[in-house]
């Protein structure tokens, strides 16, 4: 399994924050992470200028948005911003995509929010003709009718890949897609619900086995701190409470909330949990590091214990 870390998604000013991400790019590059996966939230940095800057900082180190919503912008358009970064980073995005929710793209956006596995299906139509390298995009399907010349090529293969919560979208991410990324799943909906039903989609395809990028909470802390850990995930990451897709996931397993989900404790409850993500079939971990404390200084602490022992624990999943 491969185990990579998030970057974004936090509270600050605009310069502050870009020296956090390019750092926490460096860190993970140097601990021997795989990846860094950096979400688009609606009020926060863009994913994809927030990879290019990361790409400057490292040189070994996959780069992945997750997920960059749909409705916000045409597929072509999608498809030459990725693929110049994809260029400027040498050959190292992955390009994490998705239908949003209800509450971002219609409540925030005031775009259309129907039959959104649809939309995606023909999204993934057009992008997939696009990064073919063919010199033009020919697709008409019920959402789009493009007629465009493309002539930019990828320098190296870039893996497309779905937030895919639901049984259809996981047929439409294992058909069309190299894999999902997922947020609000535990290991019991990995393993009965997201691998059996994207895996079979990618071999009735005819296409490679699919990757399966888990989003997961993380927090190094005593025994006796695990239910702060937890308390302060339902806190500030609780998107499952606005979004009906998510909580659809959670009944799929046995967390009720982003706090069960959290895996938190000493070094071994950690080690343990990623271990259970990897025996469930996810093929990679994304993980959301959780610092807890009173106060910024403690915060900071917090991280950075995190973050030393998460760099030892891969080098024993490897």
């Amino acid at each position: 399994m491969r185990i990579g870390v998030m970057s974004g998604p936090e509270r600050g000013d605009s310069a502050r924050k870009v020296s956090r991400m390019l750092a926490d790019a460096e860190w993970a590059e140097a601990a021997g992470l795989d990846s860094v996966w950096v979400p688009q939230v609606p009020n926060d940095f863009d994913a994809l200028t927030a990879v290019a800057m990361m790409g400057t900082r490292t040189s070994r180190i996959e780069i992945g948005t997750a997920v960059v919503p749909l409705q916000a912008q045409h597929p072509i358009a999608l498809a030459r911003q990725a693929l110049s970064v994809h260029a400027a980073i040498g050959g190292r995005l992955s390009l994490g995509v998705g239908p949003s929710h209800h509450w971002i793209v219609q409540d925030m956006l005031g775009l259309h929010y129907e039959k959104p596995a649809g939309y995606t299906r023909d999204y993934l139509e057009v992008l997939g003709a696009a990064l073919a390298a063919t010199g033009s995009v020919d697709v008409d399907n019920e959402t789009f009718t493009v007629h465009n010349p493309f002539d930019l090529a990828p320098v190296a293969p870039m893996p497309v890949l779905v937030a895919a919560l639901g049984p259809v979208m996981l047929r439409i991410a294992g058909e069309h897609a190299d894999g999902t990324v997922l947020w609000m799943a535990d290991d019991r909906a990995v393993a009965d619900h997201v691998v059996p039903r994207i895996t079979k989609a990618a071999a009735n395809a005819g296409r490679p086995g699919p990757r399966v990028v888990a989003g997961v909470p993380v927090c190094l802390c005593r025994p006796s701190e695990v239910d702060t850990a937890r308390e302060r995930a339902n806190r500030i990451l609780a998107e499952a409470e606005y979004s009906p897709n998510y909580q659809k996931l959670l009944e799929q397993g046995e967390a009720r909330d982003v706090g069960d989900l959290c895996i938190a404790g000493d070094e071994d409850a950690l080690l343990a949990g990623f271990r259970r993500y990897r025996d469930a079939g996810a093929t990679d971990l994304s993980m959301r590091l959780l610092p807890i404390g009173d106060t910024r200084d403690e915060l900071v602490a917090s991280k950075y214990r995190t973050r030393e022992v998460v760099a030892e624990l891969v080098r024993e999943l490897r």
